[in-house]
């Protein structure tokens, strides 16, 4: 395996001002998030909204390490809108059909057998949905626009858009696309998760260390008690478990670009660690903040719902455990060392 290689310190920083300028003037989302048409256009103006697409189409021709950071620090400032979706997902999409990806505002959908596809993200905002469905013995895609589908609105517990679309499939016309196509595609919607995951429980940590360092109770602060720190020092272990499994699977993805056969067992990897490590990271820092962490008024909310959220998004914890169980099983004795240290 490489090593993963350093992104541009400049462009980190400035992912991070945008965003943490745009936290400065706007409160959080209280109701179902809104897809901020203003900071969509600030973003596209510096080229991160296609910040992987091919630079051809109209694209930054980045990589996933610096789709990454941008993720990260999206999470990091608790601005909720689908940059993933619409570039990762739907622009990749897109391009893997061959097909122009303009300057429309994207997300992505998968019909069922009824033309029913649910918890589609951001849809009820999107001006276009990628749209793949299944045609006899082949998945198709076709570039829809939103007004065309069905429309009934529904949230995650982040207060994101989780509708459900719905069309008459009989009258979309696509491009068809090969069954592995569609296999990637899931395998990145569940690493971007998982770097969402890790990224909220990173700043869960931060902010917990900085309650009890600054908290004082019986006369001294409380990152002084024994309790405490155990709290803090189990969140912070889990939180760099899941750190590190997720940037495990993320350069397993672009060394292999996305062909790896042990991919599939290291994304597993990844979500299991990042979806039990936010069951404990939450616990814990909601107790060591006591009564204030549960007030809308902090900001703890903001990364504790989504981290909950996400984690269970293109696949459930006990999904990709199950996955890992089975991948053990089918290894066996000898084959389970090799398995692990890949």
């Amino acid at each position: 395996m490489t090593t993963r290689p350093t992104v541009d310190p400049d462009l980190v920083a400035m992912m991070s001002a945008v965003f943490a300028e745009y936290r400065r003037t706007h409160a959080p989302t209280t109701g179902i998030a809104l897809w901020d048409t203003g900071l969509w256009t600030r973003l596209e103006e510096l080229g991160l909204v296609r910040l992987t697409g091919d630079e051809q189409a109209g694209g930054s021709g980045a990589g996933w390490f610096e789709a990454a950071e941008l993720i990260r620090s999206a999470v990091w400032h608790g601005v909720h809108i689908p940059l993933a979706e619409h570039d990762l997902l739907a622009g990749w999409l897109l391009e893997s059909a061959g097909l122009d990806a303009g300057p429309a505002r994207r997300t992505f959908c998968v019909l069922d057998e009824f033309g029913v596809a649910r918890a589609v993200p951001w849809a009820s905002s999107a001006e276009k949905i990628v749209t793949v469905w299944r045609d006899r013995d082949r998945f198709v895609v076709a570039d829809v626009d939103a007004s065309a589908l069905g429309m009934s609105s529904g949230a995650n517990l982040a207060g994101e858009p989780r509708d459900t679309v719905t069309a008459e499939v009989s009258s979309l016309s696509g491009i068809p696309v090969a069954d592995t196509v569609i296999d990637q595609m899931m395998l990145r919607g569940a690493l971007i998760r998982a770097l969402q995951v890790c990224a909220a429980l990173d700043r869960i940590v931060e902010l917990s260390v900085t309650h009890t360092t600054d908290r004082t109770q019986f006369g001294r602060p409380l990152a002084k008690f024994q309790s405490v720190q155990n709290l803090v020092a189990d969140m912070a272990a889990e939180a760099a478990l899941a750190r590190a499994a997720t940037d495990g699977a993320l350069a397993e993805a672009v060394d292999t670009d996305w062909s790896g056969s042990g991919l599939e067992f290291r994304v597993a990897v990844a979500r299991s660690c990042a979806g039990h490590a936010a069951s404990v990271v939450v616990r814990n820092a909601h107790q060591v903040h006591g009564a204030i962490g549960t007030t809308m008024e902090h900001r703890l909310h903001e990364f504790t719902k989504p981290a909950l959220a996400w984690r269970s998004e293109f696949g459930s914890v006990h999904h990709w455990d199950q996955l890992i169980t089975t991948a053990a099983i089918a290894a066996g004795r000898d084959g389970l060392w090799p398995l692990i240290t890949g």
